[in-house]
């Protein structure tokens, strides 16, 4: 594992220490905090950081792994915890580490977080596209194609995500294999070729979730629309389970919560951590405003540090009140 934050511990939680004393439960204690190679992730990652320090623990730099090590590193005790998550979409990777024998998921950091594949608002409403079924036809699968061979182009899932074996399964389903190509490497550069092609007024075809600044600069509703899935169609352990909404609508995905998934002896060992994780929630609309904040180039360790510093003023009574709560489960 590699740090993706190489800073002093007093730098990266920019108020100043805590000092130790008998009351703070985390005195003496080391923890360390993983996350994706997924920048954004940093900044519910680091929320998390600075309640556990104002508890007493010593919080050490955060580590990147992808989600599979991470978990894994977890149930292991080589690392503490994770604040992302995604329930169910990380289902797979929680039990293949061990599950609940070495890990809990502690918790609802993040609710009402949505996937789904959109493409542009004019091809949408010209085509009368609605559904990723339609594009078993050529012609129309044509229309996103970005690279010349005819096939849609289909701006998908980094490997090792989770929502990449997702879309290879349906692709498969939906019988689009020989008319989409899904699109994987590393997200942020894809989709801005996407949104690039967007702003020269091409057709785009593209997979996104929330929170993440993405429907900031492409706004559906505005810009995109969210097309439907023929049928509800998952992977492996989650074969069978719905997709569809309350509403009808069926986008392909389930929706997922966030949770911090926390090593299951430091959580008996430490229960003023198990509440503050039980205790801790975040909205998808202040994490998708700060990860707007980074796509407009607020992205360094010190404007995202300063991104925590802020929510947490704006916040104060809410922090301090997930603060009191754990100290009062350690007496």
């Amino acid at each position: 594992m590699k740090p993706i934050i190489q800073l002093a511990l007093a730098l990266v939680f920019g108020f100043a220490a805590v000092p130790a004393s008998a009351d703070l439960p985390g005195k003496g204690v080391s923890i360390q905090p993983v996350q994706s190679t997924v920048a954004e992730e940093t900044f519910q990652t680091l929320l998390v950081a600075r309640g556990l320090e104002a508890l007493g623990y010593q919080v050490k730099d955060i580590q990147e792994v992808d989600y599979a090590a991470g978990h894994l590193a977890i149930a292991n005790g080589d690392a503490t915890f994770m604040a992302v998550h995604w329930d169910p979409l990380h289902a797979e990777f929680f039990t293949n580490a061990g599950g609940v024998a070495k890990m809990t998921k502690v918790g609802q950091y993040i609710s009402g977080a949505l996937q789904g594949y959109l493409i542009d608002k004019k091809t949408a409403h010209q085509y009368k596209i609605t559904n990723i079924g339609q594009l078993k036809d050529p012609k129309l699968a044509a229309l996103f194609d970005a690279n010349g061979d005819g096939k849609a182009d289909l701006t998908g899932c980094t490997p090792g995500w989770g929502c990449e074996k997702v879309i290879e399964h349906q692709l498969t389903k939906f019988g689009l294999r020989d008319t989409v190509t899904h699109n994987q490497g590393s997200y942020a550069a894809i989709i801005a070729d996407t949104i690039a092609r967007y702003r020269a007024g091409k057709p785009i075809l593209y997979y996104t979730w929330t929170p993440y600044w993405v429907s900031g600069v492409l706004v559906p509703g505005k810009d995109t629309v969210f097309i439907q899935v023929p049928f509800s169609a998952l992977p492996g352990k989650r074969a069978g389970a719905s997709t569809r909404l309350a509403d009808g609508s069926d986008f392909g995905f389930q929706i997922n919560s966030m949770h911090v998934v926390a090593n299951k002896a430091f959580l008996a060992a430490n229960p003023a951590a198990n509440r503050l994780f039980e205790v801790m929630t975040l909205s998808i609309a202040d994490i998708s405003a700060q990860n707007l904040r980074m796509r407009g180039g607020e992205n360094s360790a010190k404007a995202i540090r300063n991104h925590v510093d802020g929510w947490i003023r704006a916040h104060q009574s809410t922090f301090d009140g997930w603060v009191q709560q754990a100290k009062a489960a350690a007496k």
